[in-house]
């Protein structure tokens, strides 16, 4: 795989010069946490969350088993990996906006033509490459990573109210979806929620910007007089102490956070994209399962991102990942044991843990990645990462349903990811933020001179 040597276009210009600016009345980087918070909203609802309410009615009416009904899935990761090669670079170029603009007029496209799907083959291309394609546009890799050039001191806490929206898809989008499918059919709803998508994603698109120095602004809404203080030494040093994507390919730390997320990313999407059929199957009915999804993960683990996000800003990223991963781990194990015996209030304890673990996962992940690389090249260090990560992931629903079609339950693969969360633990753990580079310490020799 080709990587970068040098810095891409615009980055010098990007970096903070003092003299010019002032505190502004609103800083224009609350904006776009609102429009990352929506854009999220759409892009992990579309692709997982209202999975679950489409799965039964589509694959007994089309007579797919539930592993063809899960390809589209594992397709969807492994080109999402391959686009995200090229869309980080494009962000730390500063097209965010015009790739959010795409991204939403292909995502509510493709959701709308899913209604009239017939055979498989179609299914697989509009859900696993168009989709995708258009999720991946206004989805976390765009959004929070341009929140992290807007934010640097508060990055964990703005990050986590953003990532609010993936949580916000599973509390909403399958309660207004749910009743739709089950009263007019699968088709109306991919309509409808082609409609929710348009509506909220071209407005988030037309709020995002690129950096803050392109808008005149510092990072954190710090004045020119803070940056030249001692107030303004650690988004400074975020900036200069920047790795590139060669240099970050270099360190170890690369390599293990790619190696933590990735694990636990199996258990992200198995959750999310089964929890519907998982309840159902133990003997609940599709409401109680929808609430299962949408008051007892999805609420849970949005109501607990923005104190995870006030952690990071506090402690370090990898413990409170690893803390994570372990309450989402219990929470596997509970649920398995609860769906077993039929008891649903300790199977809404078991799917609350999962939830508060999984709120944690998405903005400790952003934060970890601007922390130990900096700002500066993000993009191009997150996209050459994506791959690495969603290719550990892509088979993880797939494997789930294939298990499910032979054994014909969910418990074994419940349980098994619980224990990939587990290692995911003790990955994350085993970072360590990379040394300074040789290029920039000869930099900072040159200034000084």
């Amino acid at each position: 795989m080709a990587v970068e040597t040098s810095p891409p276009a615009g980055a010098a210009e990007a970096s903070p010069e003092p003299g010019r600016r002032r505190r502004p009345k609103v800083y224009y980087g609350y904006y776009l946490v609102g429009a990352a918070f929506f854009a999220q909203m759409i892009s992990a609802g579309a692709q997982t969350y209202v999975a679950g309410v489409f799965l039964g009615p589509m694959t007994e009416d089309l007579d797919w088993s539930r592993s063809d009904f899960t390809l589209a899935q594992t397709v969807g990761r492994f080109f999402t990996a391959f686009l995200g090669i090229f869309l980080g670079t494009l962000v730390d170029k500063g097209y965010a906006r015009r790739l959010m603009f795409a991204g939403a007029t292909i995502i509510g496209a493709a959701v709308f033509m899913t209604s009239f799907v017939t055979d498989l083959w179609q299914y697989i291309l509009l859900r696993g490459v168009i989709l995708v394609m258009g999720a991946a546009m206004v989805g976390n890799l765009v959004v929070n990573v341009t929140l992290s050039k807007w934010w640097v001191e508060k990055r964990g806490r703005m990050v986590g109210f953003s990532s609010m929206g993936v949580s916000a898809a599973g509390v909403f989008l399958p309660l207004i979806l749910t009743p739709v499918v089950d009263h007019f059919g699968w088709r109306v709803g991919w309509r409808v929620l082609a409609v929710i998508a348009w509506a909220l994603l071209y407005p988030a698109a037309a709020i995002m910007r690129g950096t803050p120095e392109e808008q005149g602004l510092n990072p954190d809404g710090k004045t020119d007089e803070e940056m030249a203080s001692p107030a303004g030494d650690r988004v400074r040093a975020d900036f200069a102490n920047s790795l590139t994507r060669k240099e970050a390919l270099r360190t170890p730390a690369f390599y293990l956070i790619v190696l933590a997320f990735g694990v636990s990313g199996v258990g992200l999407g198995t959750m999310l994209f089964t929890t519907i059929p998982f309840t159902t199957d133990a003997g609940f009915s599709r409401t109680f399962a929808s609430l299962m999804l949408s008051l007892f993960v999805a609420l849970p683990a949005a109501l607990v991102k923005p104190v995870w996000g006030w952690g990071m800003d506090r402690v370090s990223p990898k413990v409170l990942a690893a803390s994570s991963f372990v309450v989402a781990a219990i929470g596997s194990v509970v649920i398995v044991f609860a769906a077993q015996a039929g008891a649903g209030v300790i199977l809404a304890l078991g799917f609350i843990l999962v939830g508060a673990g999984l709120g944690g996962q998405i903005p400790i992940q952003e934060v970890i990645w601007g922390s130990y690389f900096g700002r500066r090249y993000l993009g191009s260090v997150r996209s050459v990462a994506m791959p690495f990560a969603l290719f550990f992931g892509a088979g993880g629903p797939q494997a789930v349903q294939i298990y499910y079609d032979k054994v014909g339950d969910y418990y074994g693969a419940f349980l098994a990811v619980g224990a990939l969360w587990l290692l995911a633990a003790g990955f994350v753990l085993l970072v360590k933020k990379p040394d300074v580079p040789q290029r920039i310490l000869d930099e900072r020799a040159a200034a000084a001179r």
